[in-house]
């Protein structure tokens, strides 16, 4: 396990539903090495839970933020406590 670990919490807002965001962002964190879960939430955003180093998140949200038809006009994250038994990063809510 790294060492360096965290695991936030992180709603998206913007034109983020509809636009292949949540695959995208499975996509992104399986390379990344990054662990957790995206869902569309019913209030149009998207709420993600990830866990990786803090450089690993910051460069999956940059590399969201490139997405052809992804727009994100705003990002909230909390911290959560580390989950040491999660093993990879899966879609939720379909």
């Amino acid at each position: 396990m790294k060492k360096d670990l965290i695991r936030q919490q992180i709603r998206f807002f913007g034109s983020v539903q509809g636009v292949g965001f949540r695959y995208t962002a499975n996509s992104i964190a399986q390379s990344l090495g990054i662990t957790g879960w995206v869902l569309n939430d019913y209030d149009g955003t998207v709420l993600m839970e990830a866990q990786g180093t803090k450089s690993e998140i910051e460069n999956l949200i940059s590399r969201l933020n490139d997405g052809t038809f992804i727009s994100i006009d705003r990002v909230e994250k909390n911290d959560l406590p580390v989950d040491t038994s999660e093993k990879y990063f899966r879609i939720k809510g379909w």
